[in-house]
């Protein structure tokens, strides 16, 4: 039977105690606490452990049972906070050498809890949009542009082209130049092969790729550079997407144009240029399957960055099979 707070053993009660009092800890912190240190009392009484003679391999083992519970990589990760806390408590408690009358020293050598962590917690996955929802606001861009024909709404259907067809950090983006510029003291982090249909940028650690850039996107870049090149600011930066004042574009623009572009397409989500990034990938690797070549297109130094895109084709598989098999739902209530 589960202990209640009120049964803790008198060094764990007093424990919290000092936390209420001189640590001023939330009531439900405390509560928390107290639930985690009952399990820990717990463990100790199933196999029979005397609490101040704890091993680092119980605590291991205990730990485990936590996740076998079901408990979160969070709940355990709180839990051994608790304890340490407990026994780093008893620890110093010792240390202080308190001899007054009726209270009970735990005699510990070290904390047991020591170097034993929680199980590594999820990694949440990023959002994407789907494909019908990207191409919705693609659509949504090039629509607008080709009504309005001016300068924002044409450079921003090229922005957001470009965004989903290569998959670009909008550091990246907004670092690409119409030409490339060899000259040192102004050399292009980024360029455009107008040719080649491709786009070169400089990624993270300084690291320079290339991605191909489809043949949608290129037209919108195309048009984009006629605009662009007609204006009366066009000499006065090599910078691709240039701002009503002829400077470089801002990351901060970028966000907000693309996220009430999103609320005009009707998306129900927040879209943000990362997010197109993510989309990018996810529909590419749901296309090809080819994990190596979408590790190349995005940069990432490790497949492992890019295998996270796995999970989220997985779980776009998942969707659509809940949605389309007959019997996906059988049994469910």
């Amino acid at each position: 039977m589960k202990l209640q707070a009120t049964d803790l053993h008198p060094l764990m009660q007093e424990y919290l105690h000092e936390l209420h009092v001189l640590r001023q800890l939330s009531p439900h912190t405390l509560k928390a606490y107290g639930m985690d240190l009952s399990d820990l009392q717990n463990f100790a009484l199933e196999d029979s452990i005397d609490l101040l003679k704890v091993s680092n391999g119980h605590v291991r083992r205990w730990a485990g049972r936590l996740h076998s519970k079901g408990k979160s990589s969070r709940s355990i990760a709180r839990a051994l906070s608790a304890w340490r806390g407990w026994y780093d408590w008893l620890t110093e408690k010792d240390a202080r050498r308190d001899a007054r009358a009726g209270k009970v020293t735990s005699n510990l050598v070290a904390n047991p809890v020591d170097d034993v962590k929680a199980p590594k917690r999820l990694k949440s996955l990023p959002k994407a949009l789907s494909v019908e929802q990207a191409l919705s606001l693609v659509n949504q861009a090039v629509k607008e542009a080709e009504e309005k024909k001016d300068l924002e709404s044409i450079r921003d259907a090229a922005i957001i082209d470009l965004l989903y067809s290569s998959g670009l950090r909008l550091s990246e983006l907004l670092g690409i130049d119409v030409m490339q510029s060899k000259d040192r003291q102004n050399e292009s982090a980024g360029w455009l092969d107008w040719d080649a249909a491709e786009v070169t940028v400089l990624g993270k650690g300084g690291k320079r790729r290339s991605v191909p850039v489809g043949k949608p996107a290129m037209r919108s870049l195309n048009i984009w550079r006629q605009i662009r090149g007609a204006s009366s600011f066009a000499e006065q930066s090599n910078a691709l997407f240039l701002s009503a004042t002829g400077k470089r574009l801002s990351p901060r623009t970028v966000q907000a144009r693309l996220r009430t572009l999103a609320m005009r397409a009707g998306l129900p989500t927040h879209v943000h240029p990362h997010m197109m990034r993510h989309s990018f990938a996810s529909h590419v690797l749901q296309s090809s399957q080819d994990l190596r070549a979408v590790q190349e297109m995005l940069g990432h130094a490790s497949i492992a960055s890019t295998q996270i895109y796995t999970s989220l084709d997985f779980q776009h598989l998942a969707q659509a099979y809940d949605k389309a098999h007959p019997r996906a739902k059988a049994g469910k209530g």
